[in-house]
């Protein structure tokens, strides 16, 4: 028996003209992620994506995969019977044998978007229950809460049977929105940020500051575990490992205690800017949290964008660190985020911070520096890897 996965995209029907557009960059990005599984076809058809097997193909794995592809909405392992009623039924009871001998109540629904097919919906609905039921002596029918609804499809080639549909990742095609960075420290919230801008289209880039001796090798192998947990849903991210010990020392010998962070934060934004504008990123992307902590102020945000040279998101600026600790389960990063291998912010970290900083005071404070002759020869330094 032929079977197939069904793919429906969600906001994408929501384009109007430039609805093809994302719906390509989709198919674009469910193959790559079906990569490696084998031989198989990706079509599109009357706001669905397919995608056919060939002999050997992986169709377990392909599932598990397409689940985390963003841009899709949900998805059906499905059976493909031929467009005639008795050869549809027949599959039918045959594919769903194993649920159907194993619950109590079902119901059918049906959806013909071939409109040359004879019979409308509430014939097929009628004829494949009572089928069933002749075939399932443990079935009843239950419209309203059934145990298991059985769908049947009429499309263009095949009549195509499944269970219900299997919620996906949501969000927009990986891409679509342009390309962003984000600043990863290794912590909680910064692969939850770029998980949450990855599903609103941004391909991903990452940029992580490395102090060695004060930061581990460890440290660096965290960040790029999680970027490959985030790489499950989001595809490929270009990880950029920025030396940053003379810019840390530099901050603790030359500027006063209570606004070290904030002068390391300005600048981790301009470094992150220029290696961003070098990888074709149009934004920069945080995990900041608002109040979270003492750099994370209205007033200390206010800083650090001063010297940002492209937009900065912040995808949990509202979000709780309960809300945020729900994300990184679901993602997988919470138990790699809390491995006690301690990131460049948790460096010279001031007793006293600084809670309401002016752009006026950083400014003087950084003057006395030449912080440009350091930050070239930190982006100069820079370390590139590709994370799958």
């Amino acid at each position: 028996m032929k079977e197939i996965i069904l793919i429906k995209n969600g906001e994408l029907a929501l384009k109007g003209l430039n609805r093809s557009t994302f719906e390509d960059m989709l198919v674009g990005n469910i193959r790559r992620r079906l990569k490696g599984l084998g031989d198989f076809e990706v079509r599109k058809s009357q706001s669905t994506i397919m995608v056919e097997p060939g002999e050997d193909f992986d169709l377990e794995e392909a599932c598990g995969r397409i689940g985390k592809v963003f841009g899709i909405a949900g998805y059906s392992r499905a059976a493909a019977a031929p467009k005639e009623m008795e050869r549809m039924l027949a599959a039918a009871a045959e594919y769903l044998a194993p649920t159907l001998g194993s619950v109590r109540t079902f119901k059918v629904e049906a959806k013909r978007s071939d409109k040359n097919f004879p019979l409308r919906s509430p014939e097929i609905c009628a004829q494949a229950g009572g089928y069933l039921l002749s075939r399932f002596k443990n079935l009843s029918v239950d419209v309203r809460n059934p145990d298991f609804t059985v769908m049947i499809e009429v499309r263009d080639r095949y009549i195509y049977i499944h269970g219900p549909q299997i919620r996906g990742a949501g969000g927009m095609p990986t891409g679509s929105s342009g390309r962003g960075a984000v600043l990863i420290s290794g912590g909680i919230d910064s692969p939850v940020a770029a998980w949450m801008m990855a599903k609103r289209g941004l391909a991903l880039s990452a940029v992580h500051f490395a102090s060695p001796p004060y930061t581990s090798p460890m440290a660096e192998k965290k960040v790029q575990d999680l970027l490959s947990r985030v790489a499950r849903y989001s595809g490929r991210v270009a990880l950029f490992t920025v030396p940053f010990t003379e810019i840390q020392e530099t901050i603790r010998d030359r500027c006063p205690e209570e606004f070290f962070t904030l002068v390391m934060r300005r600048m981790m934004m301009r470094i992150a800017g220029i290696v961003a504008q070098k990888d074709n990123c149009s934004a920069l992307i945080t995990g900041e949290s608002l109040g979270q902590v003492a750099s994370q102020t209205v007033y200390a945000l206010g800083c650090t964008d001063a010297v940002a040279q492209m937009p900065v998101l912040r995808p949990l600026i509202g979000m709780d660190k309960d809300e945020i600790v729900r994300i990184s389960r679901k993602i997988d990063t919470f138990e790699l985020s809390s491995l006690p291998y301690e990131d460049c912010c948790t460096v010279f970290t001031p007793r006293h911070p600084r809670t309401r900083p002016t752009v006026a005071q950083l400014e003087k404070v950084e003057s006395a520096v030449a912080w440009d002759e350091m930050i070239a020869r930190a982006v100069a330094d820079t370390k590139f890897k590709m994370i799958y």
